[in-house]
């Protein structure tokens, strides 16, 4: 057995509490590395894309909505949830399209990360967007989203202010900072 493997929880059994349209929320009961037995409770997540899009002059294209669970309007890069069945590149042109009217030619795989591995599953993929094509919006019924192209420089302002507040957000912007 490594080190690492010593921090493993083996499941001991789970038990569905939730079952919705996106998420299930299961209980797992667990026994930790002491041989001491906890529950952990875990939101199951199907996965999200997030794409940071480029448009020629190099502005990032950011939606701005408002989200019920932090009860704000914020700033984002567009993003969406992987519907069952669908792959992650056609899973963020889709995003894309639908909530800001911009296609991309040209679409890349930057990273994978966990959104809040304390208690979720959810895996969050960030695509770099090129060579953008503009057409209609597809929305979602009930998405209201405002387009806004931002320089860099402005949005790492607006992060360094705070104004900029979702995690995805962040990780995208900062992570297509340190490989530009």
């Amino acid at each position: 057995m490594t080190k690492e493997d010593s921090f493993q929880e083996n499941t001991l059994s789970s038990t569905y509490r939730y079952k919705g349209r996106i998420i299930n929320l299961r209980q797992d009961k667990v026994k930790l590395p002491d041989e001491r037995v906890t529950i952990r409770e875990i939101v199951e997540h199907p996965g999200a894309v997030v794409i940071l899009a480029l448009t020629d002059k190099k502005d990032i294209v950011m939606i701005r909505q408002f989200r019920k669970p932090a009860e704000e309007v914020l700033w984002e890069l567009p993003a969406g949830t992987v519907e069952s069945g669908e792959d992650l590149v056609s899973c963020a042109r889709r995003e894309l399209e639908e909530e800001t009217g911009y296609y991309p030619r040209r679409i890349k795989k930057l990273i994978t990360f966990f959104s809040t591995p304390g208690f979720c599953n959810e895996k969050i993929t960030l695509f770099l967007a090129e060579d953008l094509e503009k057409r209609n919006k597809k929305e979602d019924l009930d998405e209201f989203i405002k387009v806004k192209l931002i320089n860099l420089t402005e949005a790492l302002k607006l992060i360094k202010e705070n104004v900029i507040k979702d995690a995805k957000t962040i990780v995208g912007i900062l992570y297509f900072v340190s490989i530009i």
